[in-house]
């Protein structure tokens, strides 16, 4: 109507302007074009309303059913951890049950094998006795201190791993200790030893009677797989604050697939008929031993360009007794 009024009749104070273009183009924006946008924009909105409506609804129902599932698995998840928390205290039961059986034979066995011990020993002082007695009583005196070695073993990785092995640490001159414990392992094979200590050592910081059980296990390991003649490298050098010690062997080696349970109780690499007799706990204790003095040991196969006598290197590092200069 105001356009109108003022192109039409003038009534606005203005001059009668003929209708033109303008004026058509004017009503249809303001007088129709107007409310249709505006109605579409108000159609627009309540779309976009009822789409958040819905949109979060959805949202909803879709939380909801989350909440239902992560309670459903978190119950599941829950109920799966307690069994395997039953399972583990069943598990550690029986490994306490078995520690302490082996415990309790292993003592019963130490006293008869003392009194068997003393007697063979006692009996092969006889200076008349025949050859083949002789014999016999050596053999049978070999075995028992073997059985005792075990025994002795056993008994002391049932108190390393209750907490009750004593390890007392102090300065061990390292020469001295590879060759007690050469001795009583090597003595008296004619096994050849190749040596290759660095001069002027420091001294370990260690246990020395643990410590070198350590390296008599080594030694028979050593001796018990390479073939007769061959010779066992013995090495120890020093790095930085550490001395390492390796023992050498021109062996069968270790098989790939058995080093990551080489240093397991009672894991043996070689089994079968012609396999060397053993109980598969001397690598086992080797390492409790010497993690108990803040070492480290590591095997290493194949160590030789040999096909039939690849090798294996055992290396145990442990700290070196650096007094520090005044």
């Amino acid at each position: 109507m105001y356009e109108i009024g003022e192109h039409g009749m003038g009534i606005f104070g203005g001059p009668r302007e003929p209708f033109s273009f303008n004026m058509n183009a004017e009503i249809f924006i303001f007088g129709i074009s107007g409310p249709i946008a505006t109605a579409l924009a108000v159609g627009y909105v309540r779309y976009l309303l009822k789409k958040e409506t819905r949109t979060r609804q959805e949202l909803e129902t879709l939380n909801a059913q989350l909440e239902d599932i992560v309670a459903e698995r978190t119950a599941a998840l829950e109920a799966r951890n307690r069994e395997l928390a039953q399972v583990n205290a069943e598990l550690q039961q029986l490994d306490q049950l078995k520690s302490d059986f082996v415990s309790l034979v292993s003592h019963e066995l130490r006293a008869p094998l003392t009194v068997i011990n003393g007697g063979v020993e006692v009996a092969l002082q006889e200076a008349d006795l025949p050859p083949r007695v002789q014999h016999a009583l050596q053999t049978i005196l070999g075995e028992t201190n073997h059985l005792t070695h075990v025994v002795q073993t056993i008994l002391d990785i049932s108190r390393l791993e209750a907490g009750k092995l004593q390890v007392t640490c102090g300065p061990v001159a390292v020469r001295p200790l590879l060759e007690n414990a050469i001795k009583g392992t090597l003595g008296a094979s004619n096994r050849p030893l190749v040596w290759d200590v660095d001069s002027n050592l420091p001294p370990l910081w260690a246990d020395e009677v643990y410590t070198e059980e350590v390296v008599r296990n080594l030694l028979r390991n050593a001796d018990k797989y390479a073939p007769p003649g061959t010779p066992i490298h013995i090495s120890a050098h020093q790095q930085r604050d550490t001395i390492q010690i390796a023992v050498t062997d021109h062996g069968p080696g270790i098989p790939q697939a058995e080093l990551p349970h080489i240093f397991t109780r009672f894991h043996r690499a070689h089994t079968g008929e012609n396999a060397p007799t053993g109980w598969g706990l001397g690598l086992y204790f080797s390492r409790k031993l010497t993690e108990a003095q803040n070492g480290s040991i590591q095997v290493e196969t194949p160590v030789w360009q040999d096909a039939h006598a690849p090798g294996t290197r055992v290396t145990v590092t442990l700290p070196a007794d650096i007094t520090p200069e005044a």
